[in-house]
């Protein structure tokens, strides 16, 4: 700490205070030497935390680089004195790079879209926060003084996530009061403004329903230069602060943490609605509908945590978006295909994104490689919850020159397949007492698609419908639920061969969506099928197909 710095952060005030004890144990010939190296010890703890917090913390990108660069170089007192701001503006207000990191960090954490942001500054914390971003994920940050928000956006431009930031000038409070009007809600608010508005920013926010039901707010300075405990404060500010943060531990719609980090960030939470219910004595009705299955939200109950799943056909296509949406909703995933490297690929993308994967090598036609893939799971994993036969193959030929040998290998794997597949799971899960059987149909079961010509490809699928109804309704007391999902013509690198090209327009013009199907558009309904929140649901064949099937 430079000499002539004016301390800001607790450490800061513990360093000055030390550094002075230090100077006046040198300068007193009766401090034991004991004494004086414990001083010692203590400063250099002190002093070296937050350089180790700088150091050991992600870098910062370029333009936030910058961004804090010129705001540190800037002459706001000559701003200020050119009657370009309202207030002079202390350089220090800058969020900084360890507390720009965090936020970015809990941006991911709560896994955040939109941001409310109560006093800009330079741009620093909306853009930190910004780049944790998804892409469509917006930062709407409220910022008194005209000439910041021009001062930012020059910055903002030279990054690749400054068009998520949206800044809104004038009274903090006012543009509040607009969103609220407009029904706006966020998923994380960060509070970095006037500080004896803090508890009235605070109360209207919740007051008002702008932040979502599990959303966060974060509040910086709530330490404020350790003002807020210390006994004999008398600053103003951190007063208010101090009123602030007893405010919130009183208020019991929430909860709260204070972060020791710089200069202190409080993260706060709603607490359960029914904590809500209580204090209001709100008269609701306080049953599943309002509370959720087991304390639980729609969202969390399609949550796959803790579960055991498989897909067959995964190496590709439909399987391989089947196995991504699964693991990404919590699930361990067992990726089957019989090509080795394809499988093998396909587990090495979950791994990167975190997935726990393994890759299974199998030919579900044959009843020993489906025993041998169940087994390998079990024996791995315990157990399976989730069993998604989707390996499928079309062949296609008029009927009068199908071949009992194409007819005998497309019901081989398409219904054979996938019938052993149902009783092997079938076995492990009802023993168990719970399951999740989805098997992959076709809109082929429901209408003879054309003009392309596939008789023993409609019928093996017809088969995998009437196959799911009926192990759907003798297993589901039994606690194993089995359906079945039906894409339409899906878009995938077959599609655009040089045999099927000329047919993709003849398919479009019969598919109301007016475009085949993505894989993407499929795999929220493997996720459903597979999760509690489609318990009721059995021996149903859930068509997506674009209303191509209506015409």
């Amino acid at each position: 700490m430079s000499v002539d710095k004016v301390p800001d952060t607790p450490v800061e005030v513990l360093v000055d205070v030390l550094t002075r004890a230090k100077f006046l144990a040198s300068e007193n010939g009766n401090v034991p030497e004991e004494l004086a190296c414990h001083l010692q010890r203590a400063l250099d703890i002190a002093s070296g935390l937050d350089h180790y917090l700088e150091m050991m913390t992600t870098k910062e990108s370029e333009p936030l680089a910058e961004l804090f660069k010129e705001t540190m170089s800037h002459d706001w007192d000559q701003v200020y004195k050119d009657g370009k701001t309202m207030f002079r503006l202390p350089k220090e207000c800058i969020t900084g790079h360890v507390e720009g990191q965090t936020l970015k960090m809990l941006i991911h954490m709560s896994q955040a879209k939109r941001v409310l942001e109560i006093g800009m500054f330079t741009g620093y914390g909306a853009l930190s926060m910004a780049e944790g971003l998804p892409e469509g994920g917006c930062v709407v940050a409220c910022e008194l003084e005209p000439y910041l928000k021009e001062f930012a956006q020059q910055f903002f431009d030279m990054s690749p996530h400054g068009k998520k930031i949206s800044v809104k000038t004038g009274s903090a409070m006012d543009t509040l009061k607009a969103l609220a009007a407009k029904g706006e809600m966020f998923d994380m608010v960060f509070i970095d403004a006037d500080k004896n508005n803090y508890i009235n920013y605070y109360n209207f926010i919740l007051d008002n329903n702008l932040l979502r039901l599990q959303g966060v707010i974060c509040v910086d300075n709530t330490l404020f230069k350790a003002k807020v405990y210390l006994k004999d404060a008398t600053d103003s500010n951190g007063l208010a602060l101090r009123e602030f943060n007893q405010f919130v531990a009183n208020d019991p719609r929430v909860e709260q943490v204070i972060l020791p980090l710089r200069d202190g960030i409080s993260v706060i939470r709603r607490t359960s609605v029914s904590a809500e219910r209580t204090r209001t004595q709100a008269c609701v009705t306080d049953d599943d509908v309002f509370r959720g299955v087991k304390g639980h939200s729609i969202l969390d109950r399609m949550r796959l945590d803790g579960k055991v799943a498989y897909v067959t056909g995964a190496g590709q296509g439909i399987g391989r978006g089947f196995a991504h949406a699964l693991g990404e909703a919590g699930a361990k995933v067992a990726v089957i295909d019989m090509d080795q490297v394809k499988a093998e690929t396909v587990a090495q993308e979950l791994y990167l994104k975190g997935i726990t994967a393994i890759s299974i090598t199998a030919d579900i036609s044959k009843e020993s490689d489906v025993q041998k893939m169940i087994d390998t799971i079990t024996s791995r994993w315990g157990t399976i919850h989730v069993a998604c036969n989707n390996a499928g193959i079309n062949m296609n030929s008029a009927s009068e020159d199908t071949s009992l040998e194409e007819w005998d290998q497309t019901f081989n794997v398409n219904l054979r397949g996938t019938f052993l597949c149902c009783q092997a799971a079938g076995r492990v899960m009802l023993k168990q007492g719970y399951g999740k059987i989805i098997n992959t149909a076709s809109m082929a079961s429901l209408i003879v698609p054309h003009p392309q010509k596939q008789l023993s490809y409609n019928t093996s699928k017809a088969g995998v419908v009437k196959l799911t109804q009926t192990l759907g309704t003798e297993w589901m007391d039994r606690g194993v639920r089995v359906n079945c999902i039906s894409p339409g013509i899906v878009d995938t690198p077959l599609i655009h061969s040089e045999d099927l090209r000329p047919l993709v327009q003849r398919w479009l013009s019969d598919i109301p969506a007016g475009r085949l199907a993505q894989v993407t558009d499929l795999q929220a309904a493997v996720v459903y099928l597979a999760s509690d929140a489609s318990d009721y649901m059995t021996g149903h064949n859930l068509v997506i197909e674009g209303g191509q099937s209506l015409w």
